[in-house]
């Protein structure tokens, strides 16, 4: 009964989440909804497949993960670092860019508080994030990663490639050596390993952060899943700082 009284609660939330965001396009809602509906079907196992420790008392999971990826913000030697990885066309990485980015970027990555690693984790049902994701990477081998992901999020229900190459033109990016990198399969096979590499140590879901202490050239911490509200890693990270 506690279970179905929870799932109840989660699905009443996001529904009004999703009812309340006025400014979300009728794309953005569609995919938001079959991700919910997703989401309703892992609520709906049997309650012996559900964890039977009270969330309030759940430790946070502990990941270690390779840093990887040159898409850094921060200083090199701040004292924690989180690691992201997003896809482009995921309302719920939207969700989290155009909000609590914005206030850990001031707070904590512009103040030498925490370095900050985009990677890409494009998801099969989204058909546009790979080639997204290969837009920023090219972008970005221009020195215009970060300007191409705010377009790309901005303009998240307009990902084809000819959006991607108008948003190239717009950064005043070389063209001819953008649509180069844009069909280039090496480059896609490396955005797919990355996003392999994330799912062999089961992570299956974006939005995705580790939050923790760079040791060598990996980052060992905290396993944050989602677009939580920013007190969440505010708490994460004041907490860790104080220790």
């Amino acid at each position: 009964m506690k279970h179905g009284l929870v799932a109840m609660g989660v699905m009443a939330l996001a529904v009004s989440n999703v009812t309340n965001a006025e400014s979300m396009t009728k794309a953005q809602g569609d995919a938001l909804l079959k991700e919910l509906r997703e989401i309703k079907q892992l609520l709906a196992r049997p309650q012996q497949q559900m964890p039977t420790t009270p969330m309030a008392q759940a430790r946070p999971e502990s990941l270690s993960v390779k840093a990887g990826g040159t898409y850094v913000l921060g200083k090199s030697d701040a004292p924690l670092t989180m690691v992201e990885f997003t896809d482009y066309e995921c309302p719920f990485c939207k969700r989290f860019y155009d909000t609590t980015f914005q206030t850990l970027k001031k707070n904590y990555i512009d103040t030498g508080k925490l370095k900050f690693i985009s990677r890409n984790m494009p998801l099969p049902m989204h058909p546009h994030a790979l080639k997204a994701a290969q837009a920023a990477m090219c972008a970005g081998e221009q020195g215009k990663y970060w300007e191409m992901k705010d377009a790309l999020f901005k303009n998240q229900n307009k990902l084809e490639v000819e959006g991607l190459t108008t948003y190239a033109s717009a950064l005043m990016l070389d063209s001819d050596v953008f649509k180069i990198c844009l069909s280039d399969t090496t480059r896609e096979k490396a955005i797919n390993d990355e996003a392999n590499y994330i799912n062999s140590l089961g992570v299956n879901g974006t939005p995705a952060f580790v939050l923790g202490k760079s040791v060598g050239d990996a980052v060992e911490g905290r396993k944050i899943i989602g677009a939580q509200p920013v007190a969440v890693f505010e708490n994460a990270i004041n907490e860790m700082l104080e220790h």
